[in-house]
């Protein structure tokens, strides 16, 4: 992998203004030669590093890379394709559902958009299942948690909880003046940074995330092992 090619965000740039099947089928060499086939280039190598540092987390090239065709069937929006191209680092144990929903686990998200290019991990709006077993964990011991997410090197790279869903009662079931209630009222446990488009077509990208992934790994870790997923030492 020596970076995206600054065609992919030509095309993706092209998609959005013509979000429609003709012009993606007659444009599909490019998706396939700038977008599809690097990022499966970047998975793989992302995967070598994770065998080695966090073995239970898995990049697939065929289940890793989130489907560009958009779920219309309950949208207003009706335009067939996603403008942006993405990617989801799972836990092994988490279940076929992943790379179609990121769902089952925590894991690291890598986001290629123009101008919106992202790294992001921990796991985003778990259903109530696995809802439930989180606040259950912070409820018995949030201690961890918290010395993770308020880590001065954590929050100088990723800053605090994204705060998108977050209940402004407490959670039904839990004490109000639980010492964990910041937590408990989050509906959703993720962080992100930004990338630039240079880093994006950076040969150094993996490098970067990487180092991302590094930093991401003790929160990722927590949440999966609340969720019945552990830690390993090796790879299965």
């Amino acid at each position: 992998f020596t970076g995206f090619d600054p065609a992919a965000f030509r095309f993706l740039r092209g998609l959005k203004r013509h979000n429609t099947r003709e012009w993606f089928e007659s444009h599909r060499p490019e998706y396939e030669q700038f977008v599809r086939t690097p990022m499966r280039a970047l998975i793989e190598e992302l995967d070598v590093h994770l065998a080695a540092t966090v073995p239970e987390l898995v990049g697939d090239p065929r289940r890793s890379i989130f489907r560009i065709h958009r779920d219309v069937r309950f949208s207003t929006d009706k335009s067939p394709y996603k403008t942006h191209a993405s990617a989801w680092l799972f836990h092994q144990d988490a279940g076929r559902v992943v790379g179609q929903q990121a769902h089952g686990g925590a894991g690291v998200y890598v986001h290629l958009e123009p101008g919106g290019s992202m790294v992001a991990g921990g796991i985003w709006m778990p259903p109530k299942a696995g809802l439930d077993k989180l606040r259950d964990r912070l409820a018995e011991a949030h201690e961890g948690f918290e010395a993770i997410v308020l880590d001065r090197a954590f929050r100088r790279r990723f800053g605090d909880l994204d705060d998108e869903a977050v209940l402004v009662r407490p959670p039904r079931g839990y004490d109000p003046h639980h010492p964990a209630m910041r937590w408990l009222k989050y509906k959703s446990f993720t962080v992100s940074r930004g990338l630039e488009d240079a880093e994006m077509t950076s040969p150094r990208l993996v490098q970067t995330l990487v180092k991302d992934v590094a930093v991401l790994t003790p929160l990722v870790r927590w949440l999966n092992d609340a969720l019945g997923f552990p830690a390993r030492s090796t790879r299965a």
